[in-house]
């Protein structure tokens, strides 16, 4: 267990408020079972375990890190918040008759059970921490819940979010963060955040159901593997190539009709539309119950289209867009974002864990579609941006180098920014998101301003670099290589 001995693990005596007025002063250690208060929300049981090696301990705090049952939710909790579970129990089953909560509770029971004659722990596995990902020290989880709306149920966890992360052989992979950030649209809450993103969840539980993929490239044969390595049973479908380890399905139609949930990811519009209502496509293979979940990055009209003809066949549909790239897709770190039929959103939830460390649920179809271009607008005027700053400063004499060290000691920096500069630096461009996959996103995000007569002129302009430098052969390149189009 890393920081096992740690002097904010040793007994202390700590005061409780939370229940009317002052308590007498009650000793809590490493291994405790505990009740864990954060903000305005019901107490939830847990166990003071060990946080990760690289997780600090938030300053000038009195906490313990807790993780808690039926949610593997995870966070720093004051002292003054915390309660004795056996002495508290009656006390707290009697303000919360919520199901997650009695869930919860079942759990810790179930863990008594099994844990007599036996030393079982729920010990957090050691994790390498994600740089990058959220700035400062501090790991604890920080609740704004909307004002104008009531707490509706006693579950904060499984409504809000979800925050695991799998530890996996050093020898076949590299240790990934998972996080699971459920963003509620209807009531406007997207209550919680973490400041930091190493806490870890020991091990992500497969769905029973058998899973389709259609689509290898650059996103999916990384997404694919992650599902397997994670204990999914795969069947995969591509053009040109099969996935070690998966099943091979001779058609789309054969992989939906013999799965009960598909994923694609495709490149284009156009792909996504052939691919539903081609030759043995998609809809020949939906029946009643069969689940279809799209992960293109396409317009909002093309995933509305898609939706209504699996509908319009008993199927169940979602969108999941991602942000990300190869990389990312190979570290199962990808964002993901979802919409449509919350239920099978739901169904995906250990299939989206292994694939990404952060899913958003958005709400009715389409609305993925609109943010995973607004996205992927930004980044690509960004990536256009570096480009030109990073060719002004040559031709004005100054290191590009410079520039870079420069960029990466203020407010910019990112792996991103690093990543795609020594790109540039190096001249090499072997891709990792596709020159003309972001040009095809920008071209679309465009055409989103224009429905809505808002104007993209910042997009525009960097839509026409990338189609410059798409002239000069550059589109099988990465997106970096839109410098080209500077230097020519």
């Amino acid at each position: 267990m890393g920081g096992a001995g740690a002097p904010w693990c040793s007994r202390r005596p700590v005061r409780r408020p939370w229940s009317g007025g002052k308590m007498a002063a009650v000793s809590l250690r490493l291994g405790d079972l505990v009740w864990g208060k954060l903000g305005r929300y019901p107490p939830w049981p847990g166990k003071i375990v060990n946080p990760p090696k690289d997780l600090k301990k938030p300053r000038g705090k009195k906490c313990f890190f807790v993780k808690f049952f039926g949610t593997e939710d995870h966070a720093w909790i004051k002292v003054e918040q915390l309660k004795p579970y056996h002495a508290h129990k009656e006390e707290m089953i009697k303000i919360n008759k919520g199901k997650r909560f009695q869930q919860a509770v079942d759990a810790v029971e179930e863990f008594l059970r099994r844990a007599k004659g036996k030393d079982q722990d729920l010990t957090i596995p050691e994790s390498s921490t994600v740089k990058g990902v959220m700035a400062g020290p501090m790991a604890a989880f920080k609740w704004q819940p909307t004002v104008s709306e009531p707490v509706k149920d006693a579950d904060p966890h499984f409504h809000h979010f979800l925050l695991s992360q799998t530890e996996k052989p050093a020898v076949c992979y590299q240790a990934i963060t998972k996080k699971l950030k459920i963003c509620e649209e209807e009531t406007g809450s997207t209550s919680i955040q973490a400041a930091d993103s190493t806490a870890v969840n020991g091990s992500i539980t497969p769905t029973d159901k058998k899973i389709g993929f259609l689509g290898l490239g650059l996103m999916g044969s990384g997404i694919v593997s992650n599902l397997l390595k994670m204990g999914h049973t795969v069947t995969v479908w591509n053009r040109t190539a099969e996935k070690e380890g998966a099943r091979l399905g001779r058609t789309p139609a054969e992989v939906v009709s013999t799965c009960d949930i598909t994923f694609a990811c495709v490149s284009d519009p156009k792909a996504a539309k052939d691919l539903v209502l081609g030759p043995s496509g998609v809809l020949q293979g939906i029946r009643p119950g069969k689940c279809y979940v799209d992960m293109s990055t396409v317009d909002a009209d093309t995933v509305t289209e898609l939706a209504q003809v699996i509908v319009s066949r008993g199927g169940r549909f979602l969108e999941a867009p991602v942000s990300g790239n190869q990389q990312l897709s190979n570290d199962g770190m990808l964002v993901i974002l979802a919409a449509g039929d919350r239920g099978l959103y739901e169904d995906c939830s250990s299939c989206f864990q292994a694939m990404g460390k952060t899913s958003f649920f958005l709400g009715e179809v389409g609305n993925a579609a609109k943010m995973m271009l607004i996205v992927n607008m930004v980044q690509g005027s960004f990536m256009a941006t570096i480009a030109e700053g990073l060719t002004l400063a040559q031709v004005t004499g100054q290191s590009q180098q410079t520039l870079l060290d420069i960029l990466n000691q203020g407010q910019l920096a990112s792996i991103f920014l690093d990543q795609k500069c020594q790109n540039i630096l190096q001249g090499n461009f072997k891709p990792d998101f596709y020159l003309k996959y972001i040009q095809k996103d920008l071209r679309l995000a465009i055409a989103l301003g224009d429905a809505v007569n808002h104007p993209t002129p910042m997009a525009a302009a960097a839509n026409e670099v990338y189609k410059r430098a798409k002239a000069l052969d550059q589109s099988d390149n990465d997106m970096s290589a839109v410098y080209r189009a500077y230097i020519h």
